[in-house]
């Protein structure tokens, strides 16, 4: 945990009904100093929307050789780079050259984050996955952060229903296909 970070606990329960997915787990999340909460709500969702035996947060931001969440395996092996907002070309090819699977779930206009990418030496670039939510979703929320949260996310047909410290919001999760 870096200096100065403000810490946020998520008691979360998880019913991903696309992929079979329940479960109820605690976050301890660290956020930044020059991390914005809608970023930092955006890494609880790609880690619930994403949630599996060895998902876990990387250094993001205070660590440039690890994404905002990964996966990994029993021998610690990376197999899933999981980035958040808008990563950068060298970023995403890194991930993609250690990993099976590179997906982002940004929180910003989907369209700039490819534009980004438009014409860069991207690794696999057309095995990376792009997601993200209905214009809005994210600054919807960010006013209902608080330092401990009580969280229930809900995904049936890649419909995210949020409940967040007991307002409840919604949204479709869209896929982008990068160029």
């Amino acid at each position: 945990m870096a200096i100065g970070s403000t810490v946020h606990t998520f008691d979360v329960q998880l019913a991903d009904m696309d992929r079979g997915v329940y479960d109820d787990y605690s976050l301890r999340v660290a956020r930044h100093p020059s991390e914005t909460d809608a970023y930092m709500l955006t890494r609880v969702l790609a880690h619930g929307l994403e949630y599996t035996e060895g998902i876990a947060f990387g250094g993001g931001v205070s660590q440039t050789d690890e994404p905002a969440v990964l996966v990994r395996d029993l021998t610690g092996r990376i197999t899933a780079w999981i980035e958040v907002g808008a990563p950068d070309a060298e970023r995403l090819h890194h991930g993609s050259r250690l990993a099976e699977r590179t997906v982002v779930y940004t929180h910003r206009d989907p369209a700039k984050v490819l534009a980004l990418w438009t014409d860069k030496r991207i690794h696999r670039i057309e095995d990376i996955r792009l997601f993200g939510f209905d214009p809005g979703f994210v600054d919807a929320a960010v006013p209902l952060i608080e330092r401990r949260n009580t969280m229930t996310l809900t995904v049936t047909e890649r419909t995210v229903y949020l409940d967040l410290n007991g307002t409840t919001l919604s949204t479709a999760v869209y896929e982008h296909a990068p160029a």
